[in-house]
């Protein structure tokens, strides 16, 4: 079942589809708007807010990476990138624009569904481990487990949900390794060299805002052999 009353944004150019995708997921319990292109999705996000966007990369005029790239400016609202595009290097460019997820075309609609909630439950809502320390200290970063909020000094900094979700993994285990296999498992996300490439994305963008040199990372760490460790003060 779909979070309730989740409101969705679909932004597609091809009104057939567009329209599918909006009464499938709306007898699926959504409530769902809808765009035809960046443009008039800009419009639509300057006056709503939502719980996930459905963005279809290949769009007349700005595409779906750069709309990505500009909501990621302000904001943190999760994204699923639609892509006729099968080429890794494609999807790579959409993750590191910001998104969360994405799905190549055709697909199933029900798959479409499963990634969305998947995602939802993604969200900073979701239920932490009592027993985890409910502060971590990150150099002049804070991260609070319970809200599954980042902070450096006053400033908020912006988490996508799916950077999100890795910090909450993290959090749990904190100096312990976690491979990335695991990750994929926990975001879940089907297995395979592809996604977890796709999770290494997700951690240089997370470092970026974690780290003073990303390139030399001190507290979202490689360890070799055995994947990704967060190491707090």
């Amino acid at each position: 079942m779909s979070e309730p009353d989740a409101h969705l944004l679909i932004v597609d150019d091809d009104e057939r589809i567009r329209t599918l995708l909006q009464k499938f997921l709306i007898r699926n319990g959504f409530l769902v708007s809808a765009a035809r292109d960046a443009a008039h999705a800009r419009r639509i996000l300057a006056g709503l807010d939502f719980d996930l966007i459905v963005l279809d990369v290949m769009m007349p005029g700005e595409d779906g990476v750069s709309l990505t790239r500009g909501i990621r400016e302000t904001s943190g609202t999760p994204i699923l990138l639609l892509t006729a595009r099968a080429e890794t290097d494609d999807r790579i460019k959409g993750l590191e624009a910001g998104a969360d997820d994405y799905l190549a075309k055709p697909f199933e609609p029900k798959e479409l569904l499963l990634r969305i909630n998947a995602i939802l439950r993604r969200m900073p809502d979701a239920g932490t481990d009592d027993a985890a320390p409910k502060l971590l200290t990150l150099g002049d970063i804070r991260y609070d487990i319970d809200r599954g909020e980042m902070w450096r000094g006053e400033e908020l900094i912006r988490l996508t949900a799916t950077e999100s979700q890795l910090m909450r993994i993290f959090s749990g285990r904190p100096g312990e390794p976690v491979s990335r296999s695991d990750l994929v498992e926990e975001l879940g996300r089907d297995k395979g060299q592809a996604q977890e490439r796709a999770v290494d994305v997700q951690i240089t963008r997370l470092r970026r805002k974690l780290e003073s040199d990303p390139k030399q990372p001190r507290y979202l760490q490689t360890v070799r052999g055995a994947g990704y460790m967060l190491a707090p003060d």
